[in-house]
C-alpha cells in the first residue's frame, strides 16, 4: 500500500495580498527533457535545470504576494521512465535538498511534500522529512513539492482513510473527504499553470483544480522565469472567477 509517511504539523502563513492575485499558484513543471533535446544535451540535464530554476521562480512568487506554491516535480507515472533516468532524478532531489533548503529557510519558505515517500531510499526520506521539520514554522511562503504524487492515488488514499477510520456514510461529504487529501492544511490552488504547450492538467490536484484558472504556456520549464509568472498572475486578475455564480461584473455593468 502507497501511504504518505506522517509529516509534522505545520503553521499557516500569513494573510495573502492583494484580492486580484492568485494566493496559491501550482505548476506542473514540464519540458525538461525537450529543453535539453532541442540543445543536444542528455534528458537528466534538463533535470538538473529544471531543478536550478526552483529558486528564482520562488524568490519571484514572494515577490508577487504569492502565499502558497505547489511544483509537481515528479509524478507516480514517471517511475515507467528509463532507470538510469529516474536514478538521476533521486540525486538531483538529493543534492537540492541538502544545498537549497538552508537557503529556504533563511527565506522564511516553509517546505512541505504531498505524494508518497514510497520508492525514495531511506536517507532521502529521511532528508525530505528533516527539511519539513527545519522550515515548518516558516510564514512567508509555503512551497509544496508533488514528489511521486498523483491525483487518483490521492483520491485512493483519501478513500482507504475514510474506510479505516470507519466514517459512516451519510457523514461523508466534500467537507471530510478534503479532510483526508494530502493537501487537507492548503487552500486549492487558485491558479495551475503548465509549462511545455501540452493542454492537460495529467492527474494533478484533481479534487483541487475544481474552480483553478488554469494556464498553459509553451514556454519549458527550465526557461520559465519570473517574467513568465508575473504574466500568468496579470492573466489571472483579468479573468471573471464566478465559481458557478453569477459574474459579479455583470450584475454591476450598467445599461
Amino acid at each position: 500500500m502507497h501511504r504518505p509517511l506522517a509529516a509534522p504539523r505545520v503553521h499557516e502563513p500569513e494573510p495573502a495580498g492583494p484580492e486580484s492575485g492568485p494566493r496559491h499558484v501550482a505548476i506542473i513543471m514540464d519540458g525538461n527533457g525537450r529543453w535539453a533535446a532541442q540543445r543536444g544535451m542528455p534528458r537528466i540535464a534538463g533535470h538538473e535545470r529544471g531543478t536550478e530554476n526552483i529558486r528564482r521562480i520562488t524568490e519571484a512568487a514572494v515577490g508577487l504576494g504569492i502565499r502558497y506554491l505547489t511544483l509537481w516535480a515528479f509524478s507516480t507515472e514517471n517511475w515507467r521512465r528509463p532507470r538510469d533516468e529516474i536514478a538521476g532524478i533521486m540525486r538531483i532531489l538529493g543534492e537540492a535538498i541538502e544545498r537549497e533548503t538552508g537557503a529556504l529557510h533563511e527565506r522564511g519558505a516553509q517546505l512541505r511534500h504531498i505524494g508518497s515517500l514510497d520508492g525514495l531510499a531511506p536517507d532521502l526520506q529521511q532528508a525530505v522529512l528533516s527539511a519539513i521539520e527545519l522550515t515548518r514554522q516558516n510564514q512567508r511562503l509555503v512551497l509544496t513539492l508533488a514528489f511521486n504524487y498523483g491525483g487518483r492515488q490521492e483520491l485512493v488514499s483519501a478513500v482507504r482513510s475514510l474506510v479505516e477510520a470507519g466514517t459512516p456514510a451519510d457523514r461523508i461529504d466534500e467537507a471530510e473527504i478534503g479532510r483526508h487529501l494530502y493537501t487537507r492544511d492548503l487552500p486549492d490552488p487558485d491558479l495551475i499553470v503548465r509549462t511545455s504547450g501540452e493542454h492537460r492538467i495529467s492527474n494533478f490536484l484533481l479534487w483541487q483544480a475544481a474552480y483553478a484558472e488554469l494556464l498553459f504556456t509553451p514556454v519549458l520549464w527550465p526557461d520559465f522565469g519570473p517574467p513568465d509568472l508575473q504574466a500568468a498572475v496579470l492573466e489571472y486578475a483579468q479573468r471573471d472567477r464566478r465559481f458557478g455564480g453569477v459574474s459579479a461584473r455583470s450584475t454591476t455593468a450598467v445599461g
